[in-house]
């Protein structure tokens, strides 16, 4: 049975519209043709998609989609674009429209902060409704990023008295002894990407008075003993190399008014052989209570480089076919 199949012509305003949906010297229309067998091109003021219905009608959702996004003051990038191409497949680049219309807050320098895909759209609006969440999935999908702005946000608008964020100093066993240096020099290569962050929201000069001020603070996980944090919002990060027993000391010094982020990729473990995952054992033991918010990134959610999304489809086909 032949398929059927179908032409449409989307009307363009200007020449700039051209540009923007296909990319400097078309790098965005090669990227979607290289993933479809439907015929692209722009005739005069309008694109010309023809081709197996299916497919054409995935297209003509997607580049209008990016026609409204442009229209509305957005740029969409390249990580943009495979990004609604993966959803005009199903026909939910619709769902774009609404993802980068909301600003989360702003850069230091004034650039506004948005969710990039809708698995990052959930876990800020789980991070704002309840009081522990754990964010899992892999490199590059804005897990800490996201944690640390939402965190920055509830700071200033008052809802928090300080941020704390913390990391498992694994690589080192937890001693830093022999590192050397006074403690903050030992700990800094650790907790590099939280400063990171921060410094992308509050600049480098706002980031230094929060902590002389102590509004912020940076400590290895081994520092959290003994302690109960009230109105607070406590990230931890790298969660994948905590053992159960540090994960629940953890846990438990969530005190009044505070909020908890935990964020890691279960399959970038790095404790020693033998030793079970305190975020694995968490997933397990914690995913009845209906007060804590699980959310699961896939490689779909990765805001980098489109090649890392690949590089990590690679490794756990590999991973998988290993098993």
């Amino acid at each position: 049975m032949q398929s059927e199949t179908r032409t449409v012509k989307i009307p363009l305003l200007n020449a700039a519209e051209g540009l923007a949906v296909f990319g400097p010297q078309d790098k965005f229309l090669k990227l979607v043709e290289q993933q479809m067998e439907a015929s692209i091109s722009s005739r005069e003021a309008e694109i010309v998609i023809s081709g197996e219905k299916q497919e054409v009608d995935s297209l003509e959702q997607l580049f209008n989609v990016l026609l409204q996004l442009f229209r509305g003051g957005y740029n969409p990038s390249e990580r943009d674009i495979v990004y609604a191409l993966d959803l005009a497949r199903s026909m939910q680049a619709e769902e774009l429209l609404d993802l980068f219309k909301a600003e989360i807050t702003s850069t230091f320098r004034g650039k506004p902060i948005r969710v990039k895909t809708i698995g990052q759209r959930h876990y800020v609006k789980t991070i704002k409704k309840q009081d522990v969440v754990f964010g899992i999935g892999p490199a590059g999908t804005g897990k800490t990023y996201l944690a640390v702005v939402l965190a920055v946000a509830a700071l200033k608008e008052g809802s928090v008295k300080r941020i704390i964020l913390t990391r498992p100093a694994v690589e080192a066993g937890e001693n830093l002894g022999f590192l050397p240096g006074d403690l903050q020099e030992k700990v800094d290569p650790y907790l590099r990407p939280l400063y990171d962050a921060l410094h992308d929201v509050l600049g480098p000069d706002q980031t230094a008075k929060a902590f002389e001020r102590g509004t912020i603070e940076i400590a290895p996980l081994a520092y959290m003993r003994g302690r109960t944090l009230d109105d607070a919002f406590i990230i931890l990060d790298e969660a994948q190399n905590t053992t159960p027993e540090q994960m629940k000391m953890f846990l438990t010094r969530l005190g009044f008014g505070s909020k908890m982020v935990i964020t890691g990729d279960v399959t970038q473990i790095d404790l020693p052989r033998g030793k079970n995952s305190g975020l694995i054992e968490a997933q397990r033991i914690l995913r009845d209570i209906e007060e804590i918010g699980f959310i699961f990134f896939t490689e779909q959610d990765v805001v980098r480089h489109s090649l890392v999304q690949k590089i990590i489809v690679a490794y756990n086909w590999d991973a998988e076919n290993k098993a």
